[in-house]
């Protein structure tokens, strides 16, 4: 299978937290499903996969195709 692309889009969303509403991370566009490690361009976490503020599990880390990214439970996190 083919590796994402690494540069990315230049745009970001934010992914927030669905309960609390903290700001998870800043990612160069794509779905949330998988979320690639290299896409993030600025982390807010403390603990990989877990919410700052709420300490709500939002993703497992994990490798999708070789490439180390965090899937995201269902309606844990959300792009804004």
């Amino acid at each position: 299978m083919a590796k994402p692309n690494k540069k990315g889009p230049v745009k970001t969303v934010d992914v927030i937290c669905s309960r609390c509403k903290t700001l998870l991370f800043k990612y160069r566009k794509g779905a949330l499903v998988k979320c690639f490690k290299e896409r993030i361009s600025k982390d807010f976490t403390l603990q990989a996969g877990v919410c700052p503020e709420c300490q709500m599990v939002f993703g497992r880390e994990t490798l999708v195709r070789g490439t180390p990214a965090y899937k995201i439970i269902g309606g844990k996190a959300v792009a804004k």
